[in-house]
């Protein structure tokens, strides 16, 4: 608990009285009281360009470069709200207040003096922002078509402000083609990892990284560049530390299909993406939890047009107490969290992979139930 004289104070009528954040979560696994879950409204294909196009599989980004800057179909956004409106009541049913964002036009064009472009969705609040204990970080994100997401939580925002949290917004990045490798191209299998941005600038997606109290682990991808990764560690300072995570995927976006903390001494790994071996050293004591092989999606709309690898079964929320919120699809996954000591909970939301991801890209933690910790010697 902060000391009171650290509190923040507000001012009403020249009187001035002390607020408590109602932004409080410092990682991945203690009890959920709050969180934001994103919204399909207004969904509009993205826009090209070839940071979108590298980071997603190749039948999406033929369905994307056709249909860039269309609304999504009803075809693939009624089986999605469906599911994610199941989801909203099955965590409202476990006691956690869940926030949603503005819906917006993500179709209307907007532009900066290099560039311009549709929009995109705000489905995946835990790639626009980061929570950091009791203050939010607005992330610089790579994408164009993201370029204004969180301004579709701007009410959120000010909301947690005036009651007390922090907010920080890193630098707006100029997104000019010097941030981009000219003659990029995917490695083959065998080559070395290579990635599409340079460090002209500052960039990264929240959903690079994870958190393990005083402890962050980041993935170096296709969206954040090693620039991004110092800008957030010189940021936090020293009571913090930032590991960085060596992923053999080809084309790297996001840690959380490849390296989830799921409590204090267990982490869930993917072994395609990670060598073991390769680990940073603070990680010796902990268990390693190796992902079992996702179940095959056999529905063919789904496999054309999903953002996302074959690897979201390891997109699993902890709601607290070992409790897990996982796929119902994904029956390996369940059982191996059971296996692990953990109780999942299954649920629907594999229609969701279209626009970004699943539980964990969801949602973003707004309050958890717990105190910052160092779980590492």
């Amino acid at each position: 608990m902060r000391a009171v004289e650290s509190l923040p104070l507000a001012t009403t009528g020249g009187a001035a009285r002390l607020l408590v954040s109602p932004v409080n979560s410092h990682n991945e696994w203690d009890p959920l009281e709050e969180v934001i879950v994103g919204r399909l409204d207004g969904a509009t294909i993205p826009s090209p360009h070839p940071v979108v196009t590298c980071n997603v599989p190749p039948w999406a980004a033929r369905f994307q470069r056709l249909a860039a800057g269309a609304r999504y179909p009803r075809v693939l956004l009624e089986p999605a709200q469906r599911e994610l409106d199941q989801f909203i009541h099955l965590l409202r049913s476990l006691g956690i207040t869940v926030t949603r964002p503005d819906a917006v036009d993500h179709k209307r064009r907007f532009a900066t003096p290099d560039w311009s472009s549709r929009g995109f969705c705000v489905t995946c609040p835990r790639d626009s922002m980061l929570v950091i204990g009791d203050e939010i970080i607005e992330t610089p994100m790579a994408w164009p078509c993201r370029y204004f997401e969180t301004h579709s939580y701007r009410a959120i925002l000010k909301d947690y402000f005036r009651r007390g949290a922090r907010w920080t917004a890193a630098p707006k990045p100029q997104l000019t083609d010097a941030l981009f490798e000219a003659d990029f191209r995917i490695p083959e299998a065998g080559e070395p990892v290579r990635h599409i941005l340079t460090e002209f600038e500052p960039v990264f997606d929240a959903a690079d990284f994870v958190r393990a109290g005083r402890d962050l682990f980041a993935m170096r991808s296709n969206v954040t560049n090693q620039t991004g990764i110092d800008w957030l560690r010189r940021h936090l300072g020293p009571g913090y530390r930032v590991h960085q995570i060596e992923s053999r995927c080809r084309t790297p976006m996001h840690i959380d299909t490849t390296f989830v903390p799921l409590s204090p001494g267990k982490v869930l790994v993917n072994p395609e993406y990670i060598d073991i071996d390769r680990l940073p050293d603070v990680l010796s004591s902990w268990d390693i939890l190796i992902a079992p092989e996702p179940t095959p999606v056999r529905e063919r709309l789904l496999k054309i047009t999903s953002l996302c690898g074959k690897w979201l079964s390891m997109n699993v929320l902890s709601i607290g107490d070992k409790r897990v919120i996982a796929e119902r699809h994904h029956t390996e996954m369940l059982r191996a969290l059971e296996k692990w000591g953990f109780e999942p909970i299954p649920c629907d939301l594999l229609h969701y992979a279209p626009f970004g991801g699943s539980f964990h890209c969801a949602t973003l933690d707004i309050r958890r139930r717990g105190t910052l910790e160092s779980y590492f010697d």
